[in-house]
């Protein structure tokens, strides 16, 4: 097996990573600290193609397999320095668009994944609640059947892109006595009456993604709008994380190796005590591991991809990347920051907001101890 990619995926990342460096890092720094999401860089995106990778031609997509679609987010994590923006990306990416390629049916793909792909409509992906998080059978948001509509009551929160999406894909429950029978998604647009949003949440990392709550009061939506089927949410849901906890940190490994990079370049030429910090043991070992972690993390990722492409990723696969590339990408950004001492600290120097932005990886897509539980249940069965 060879994970590398092939002469002409390694010149898609080429152009990927050039086109990121030149493109998506205007005023990042305020736009971090007014927590603005860029629609113009999500325009921009689609209009490299970005967002409809993975999406069938017919659709307006590129048609790539998931392995390209990864080593394209790799490179995006390369030369993009805005996790908010890649965080929405993926989230739209792996929790939206592939849940309608894979579960909508003919007219719902004509009528809302051209647009997912050319940029004209975000999608967010909302499960999660107050009491309802990674326990996905918990959630209360209702779904009645009244005549040809379902009348849907109940919040959501943490929602990504919530505030800028134009199609959301709602979980609602028929009848909780029924359990994960009883789950159903629907593909709910913008403007419905009965859906409203609120403004972004401030929050710690990520905050040029938007993040809101979503609230339905009686909000009718036509039985031709829900997606898969009746009862089928599960499935729905279950094949969004699959895909998302494999594919949502493939960006990662890209910041990761741009970090190294960096931190390489810096301790090469900052001198104390005479000569370059990188000849001290203590620093040279830390680069040493920021390197084990970036190759141990690539393959995973990589592997993730090329399984999913054959239809062989399992929930264990899936949380096996999920668990590694989070904790990785959270280390090498200390590393990076303690490598590069007092100015590491500074605001200026951006390395404290890739430590904040790295942080949200070990909670979203299900958090790190969540992780862990699904990889013991499998071992254990």
């Amino acid at each position: 097996m060879d994970f590398g990619p092939n002469a002409e995926q390694a010149a898609f990342q080429d152009s990927v990573r050039r086109f990121a460096t030149s493109c998506l890092n205007d005023d990042l720094v305020g736009r971090d600290r007014a927590g603005t999401f860029d629609r113009s860089s999500w325009e921009r995106c689609a209009s490299f193609g970005l967002q409809g990778l993975p999406v069938p031609r017919e659709y307006g997509g590129q048609g790539a397999d998931l392995l390209t679609t990864a080593l394209a987010m790799e490179a995006l994590g390369e030369g993009c320095w805005d996790g908010g923006l890649i965080f929405s990306l993926n989230a739209q990416l792996w929790s939206a668009t592939m849940p309608l390629v894979e579960y909508g049916d003919d007219k719902q793909k004509d009528t809302y994944l051209p647009g997912m792909c050319d940029g004209s409509l975000i999608a967010a992906h909302a499960v999660t609640e107050p009491e309802a998080g990674s326990d996905a059978m918990a959630l209360t948001t209702s779904a009645r059947l009244d005549g040809d509509s379902y009348v849907l009551n109940g919040t959501k929160q943490f929602i990504t892109n919530a505030s800028v999406a134009d199609l959301f894909i709602v979980f609602a429950t028929l009848d909780r006595a029924l359990g994960w029978a009883g789950l159903t998604a629907f593909l709910i647009p913008k403007g419905t009456p009965g859906l409203t949003t609120s403004q972004a949440s401030d929050k710690m990392g990520l905050r040029t993604s938007p993040l809101g709550e979503v609230t339905l009061t009686d909000c009718r939506v036509s039985v031709d709008e829900v997606l898969g089927a009746p009862g089928a949410g599960m499935a729905v849901f279950e094949h969004a994380m699959l895909l998302e906890r494999a594919g949502i940190m493939a960006a990662a490994v890209g910041a990761m190796q741009r970090r190294l990079d960096e931190c390489v370049a810096y301790t090469s030429r900052r001198r104390q005590f005479g000569r370059p910090i990188a000849g001290f043991q203590a620093v040279s070992h830390t680069l040493a591991d920021m390197k084990v972690r970036l190759e141990a993390g690539r393959l995973l990722a990589r592997r993730a991809a090329w399984l999913a492409d054959r239809g062989e990723l399992d929930a264990m696969d899936a949380s096996v990347v999920k668990l590694y590339l989070s904790e990785a990408y959270l280390q090498s950004s200390l590393d990076t920051l303690q490598l590069h001492g007092g100015y590491g600290y500074m605001a200026e120097a951006g390395l404290e907001r890739d430590v904040r932005d790295a942080i949200g990886a070990r909670i979203y897509s299900g958090t790190s101890q969540m992780q862990r539980t699904i990889i013991a249940d499998r071992l254990l069965r």
